[in-house]
């Protein structure tokens, strides 16, 4: 397969690697997606297998980059609808669910006895003290995005009483909150935290109980997109197949959110072409100028990428990856940029802070405000969010031998067949309440970003 007609490579179907459409000189780029991924080693003969052993990327650190110009960003209503859960405020939830929140690690343990005792779910992570500066400020904001989730009809948020981030620091950074809705328990504070913890859940499942499925305009559907054991599949059946969701959910006034930062480098200035204005181009340029620095501040070369299983499976260079991964976002206009604890707050695409790893990844989409996240994976994992996380897999193999793991198959459209319907017509059932494998399974985590010094 011929991806660009610029490209001087061409993908093999049976494994997804590359080969060499013509002679390719020492130091010349090797072109896939129309775009640079890296440059030849050495020298590559016509039909050559390009991978690790004959090419080299082309990244180095920061770069400056121009503004092109703002992209107008419109869309047009739709009467397609999906079954939600109207909140108070005017949120919208896909699920009506109990969520428990540790303010710290040390009440893990109760927390998950407490989800087990009472059919509700546990979100636990080993932070919440001896945490400072950013990375206390950064569980706290996590944290707040969670409680906020419009898919928990109610939320318990547990804590311990000795921690950095005790119920009563955490409120500070919470704000406001619906007191039916969100209950505090302090362990340190009961004789009986487990009794006391069933008695408030079955108060929040009684104000949950109140909601109701109802139709909501497809315009309030916020999707979150990741990609995560890439092969060389990814960027030409199922990142494509997102990105026409993508382009079909916000012309309809949808909302989707890229992250995966280190992802977008190599591939950033497609991005920053689809800018809505100045102000979004200077925000990306910082996205990805800043993440960098964080990489060398840690000695890091930025490149340090793709994963083993991303070269076995034919990615060879980070911007390969990249330009693959980018296209999850279709050619959607980027209207807004996040930061850790931002909420999407505009329709079309929103650039996520945050790094590639997978289960950090999915955890800031849903504390943004992610309703289910849209997840492409040639390698195949099991891992889920709290939100509802469709598995959609590169190839057939993968999509047959993990069917327990797998949600939707891609891998027809390598052979020409639209899915572009069908996908959309499926996530609208997940929206409505269809449930996805990692729902079916339990199998539904989180982890939270960190980068200082642990005391």
């Amino acid at each position: 397969m011929i991806i660009n007609k610029l490209d001087n490579v061409e993908i093999n179907l049976d494994n997804g690697h590359k080969y060499a459409l013509c002679d390719i000189r020492e130091g010349e780029n090797v072109i896939k997606y129309g775009n640079p991924i890296g440059h030849a080693a050495v020298d590559i003969k016509k039909g050559e297998h390009v991978h690790t052993h004959n090419m080299k990327t082309n990244l180095s650190g920061e770069l400056t980059y121009e503004y092109s110009g703002g992209v107008a960003y419109s869309y047009t209503e739709s009467d397609k609808t999906f079954l939600g859960y109207v909140r108070e405020n005017g949120d919208i939830g896909i699920r009506n669910e109990i969520w428990i929140l540790p303010t710290v690690g040390c009440v893990n343990k109760i927390a998950e006895k407490l989800a087990s005792l009472t059919d509700t779910f546990a979100f636990t992570h080993p932070f919440g003290c001896s945490q400072l500066g950013d990375d206390q400020k950064t569980t706290q904001l996590i944290l707040k995005g969670l409680v906020n989730h419009p898919n928990a009809g109610g939320v318990l948020v547990l804590g311990l009483g000795c921690e950095n981030n005790n119920i009563d620091e955490f409120k500070k950074v919470l704000g406001k909150w619906n007191d039916d809705r969100v209950k505090f328990l302090n362990c340190q504070d009961h004789n009986d935290e487990i009794g006391e913890g069933v008695k408030l859940i079955d108060e929040l499942k009684k104000y949950a109980s109140k909601f109701e499925k109802t139709p909501v305009p497809v315009s309030k559907l916020r999707v979150g997109l990741k990609c995560g054991g890439s092969d060389g599949y990814s960027g030409i059946s199922a990142n494509p197949l997102l990105g026409h969701f993508s382009n079909t959910l916000t012309s309809f006034g949808g909302s989707v959110v890229l992250t995966e930062v280190p992802e977008m480098f190599g591939a950033e200035h497609l991005l920053m072409e689809r800018a809505e204005n100045y102000e979004v181009f200077e925000n990306t340029v910082s996205l990805i100028n800043n993440f960098k620095s964080y990489y060398v501040s840690h000695n890091q070369v930025v490149y340090e990428n793709p994963s083993p299983g991303n070269k076995a499976g034919g990615i060879t260079t980070l911007e390969e990856k990249s330009l693959g991964c980018i296209q999850k976002g279709g050619a959607c206009v980027v209207r807004d940029v996040l930061d850790y604890g931002d909420t999407i707050k505009k329709s079309g695409l929103s650039l996520l802070n945050g790094p590639g790893n997978d289960i950090v990844a999915i955890t800031n989409l849903t504390a943004c405000g992610a309703h289910m996240i849209l997840f492409t994976t040639g390698r195949g994992t099991p891992l889920g969010a709290p939100v509802p996380t469709v598995k959609v897999a590169t190839n057939n193999n993968l999509a047959t031998k993990k069917s327990s793991w797998i949600d939707f198959d891609a891998s027809p459209t390598l052979l020409g067949k639209d899915l572009d319907d069908e996908f959309f017509d499926y996530v609208l059932n997940v929206a409505s309440g269809k449930e996805t494998k990692n729902e079916e399974n339990g199998y539904r985590e989180i982890s939270i970003f960190k980068d200082g010094v642990t005391l």
